[in-house]
């Protein structure tokens, strides 16, 4: 992964038919999907339960783009080498998963993926001022984890902001998760934001079947995106 500013949508394989993800990841990305997100769940960090290491791996081979995998789980440590050796691009685990989000961050990056920090809505981002050289990516939920379709919580905007002058010059992206639409896209991406995470917003009225919907819905994501940019 180069890095640069670019908008990018990554849809969220959450919202897929789990009995055809790989033809799913091949119709998101021929529509235009630059990154594919996995939602991975505990039932335990977050109340629902979703994918393992045995998944991932195996719509591993269905990705041409960039898989990038957000561990919503507690302990993570444990995990962050099957993950990774599943076939992740990039690994982000959440600063409340652990009392040592430092060492979580070292062994992502010892594990040759890059890596992602994230932060609930009730989570100051002074939690992770200390530890900016070691990320790629900072993901805010703008959602409390958990569960797709949630409404966006505007207070998360100002944090956005808050997050883009702390990074300063760093090649740092700013993930967005949780009620992107083509509404609150723009926000966001006016405070700073250049990765969102989409899955009804992407997924909604679409299939294997009739993809074009999904191209539809992932230029007007971008569209309102890029327009906030001027």
């Amino acid at each position: 992964m180069t890095f640069d500013h670019s908008i990018k949508i990554a849809p969220s394989i959450l919202s897929a038919d789990f009995a055809n993800f790989g033809g799913e990841i091949a119709a998101i990305e021929a529509q235009g999907a630059d990154w594919v997100h996995v939602d991975v769940m505990d039932g335990h960090f977050v109340p629902n339960l979703t994918f393992g290491p045995p998944l991932v791996k195996a719509i591993r081979k269905h990705v041409t783009t960039f898989m990038d995998v957000h561990l919503m789980i507690a302990p993570v440590d444990p995990y962050i080498d099957a993950f990774a050796e599943a076939g992740s691009d990039m690994i982000t685990a959440h600063v409340e998963a652990g009392p040592h989000i430092h060492r979580t961050l070292q062994a992502i990056r010892a594990a040759d993926c890059k890596a992602g920090v994230s932060l609930n809505p009730g989570t100051p981002l002074e939690s992770i001022a200390h530890v900016l050289d070691l990320v790629d990516m900072v993901l805010i939920m703008t959602v409390n984890p958990g569960f797709g379709g949630q409404k966006f919580i505007p207070s998360q905007i100002d944090k956005v902001r808050r997050l883009r002058a702390m990074i300063g010059d760093r090649p740092i992206h700013i993930q967005i998760d949780g009620g992107m639409t083509p509404q609150t896209a723009p926000m966001v991406v006016e405070a700073g934001a250049d990765v969102l995470v989409a899955g009804s917003a992407v997924f909604m009225g679409g299939s294997v079947d009739s993809p074009g919907v999904y191209g539809e819905n992932i230029a007007a994501l971008r569209h309102a995106a890029e327009a906030a940019r001027g």
